[in-house]
């Protein structure tokens, strides 16, 4: 829903989702408004200006004269940025979650593709063979989608205070320690796999056929969700105390991994293995030699607890041609 000041007047857009609407539309009374949550998906807090030539009320007048967007149905695009509710006064730092692009970090090869932040996953046994054998940076960034058998390559992301104001070796406090994710992705494309290589159970899978994951550390510990503690971890990305981390892998569906249909409809043709991560032609290389067709998406994780949330790009890729 979208909340509109119009002249004046006070004005509560409510739509239902589509899922909402699905559910109302039984009849049976069963449908019940019983949680709701707020979010701030239009407000770029950068345009705070304490330099405001007029003083401080003028600080956050661009902030307020935002526009805000009408109510919409479409569960998948709303609520990207969820508000939270924090009763403590004494924070000065918020927890976030960070995606760790360091390469080898101790325990995990958990680098991204070249010089980009994307992770690309080989859709099939050809893909995964090609990758290996030609890729410059050896393999780093580039996760097996159908033969899921290494454990050190995964996607890898981080929770806690990053800051260097604090020392990582204080153990964060516990309302500030997550202890539960919420995956989200695009069930036509991929599934989530632990890192021992296992399939996770879908929690729920929406109209748009957006897959939801819900993963605690009780549940899911060791194999997807670990305590990151207070002792140096080398290569960790979060700089001040730490919570927990979350590994995982991405397995390609069975549709990206026997046909074209998906790549041909909503993906684009690379040509040569080192244009994955930057998109552009090598020069010196034909049209058509080592040709890989690629689905660019996300990866949406958020903390239960915390609620922070991080997007983690993916791309999906297949050898058409060699």
């Amino acid at each position: 829903m979208g909340f509109l000041d119009n002249s004046g007047d006070i004005l509560l857009d409510a739509v239902l989702t589509d899922t909402g609407r699905m559910r109302l539309a039984k009849g049976d009374g069963s449908f019940k408004i019983a949680k709701f949550c707020l979010a701030d998906d239009e407000i770029n807090y950068g345009l705070y200006d304490k330099t405001h030539a007029s003083g401080s009320a003028y600080y956050d007048l661009e902030i307020l004269q935002t526009p805000v967007m009408e109510a919409f149905t479409n569960n998948a695009s709303s609520v990207k940025h969820r508000l939270i509710s924090i009763s403590r006064t004494n924070l000065l730092y918020l927890p976030v979650i960070k995606l760790n692009t360091n390469g080898d970090r101790a325990d995990h090869s958990c680098g991204v593709h070249g010089a980009s932040t994307v992770h690309v996953v080989a859709v099939d046994s050809d893909t995964e063979t090609g990758l290996s054998a030609t890729d410059t940076t050896a393999g780093i960034g580039v996760l097996p989608g159908e033969t899921i058998t290494n454990e050190d390559s995964c996607i890898l992301v981080e929770e806690g205070l990053d800051t260097t104001e604090i020392s990582f070796s204080y153990a964060i406090d516990s309302d500030l320690n997550e202890s539960q994710y919420i995956v989200e992705m695009d069930n036509r494309l991929g599934s989530l796999i632990s890192f021992t290589g296992t399939s996770v159970t879908v929690s729920y899978i929406d109209d748009d056929n957006i897959a939801s994951y819900y993963l605690s550390s009780t549940t899911h510990g060791t194999t997807m969700i670990n305590s990151l503690g207070t002792t140096a971890i080398d290569g960790c990305s979060i700089a001040g105390p730490r919570g927990t981390s979350l590994k995982f892998k991405v397995k390609a569906s069975l549709e990206l991994n026997t046909s074209q249909y998906l790549f041909e409809q909503v993906g684009d043709t690379l040509y040569y293995l080192n244009t994955l991560a930057t998109a552009t032609a090598t020069t010196g290389y034909a049209e058509g030699t080592n040709e890989y067709r690629v689905i660019d998406s996300n990866i949406r994780i958020t903390g239960a607890t915390t609620g922070a949330s991080i997007n983690v790009p993916i791309r999906y890729a297949k050898k058409v041609k060699s």
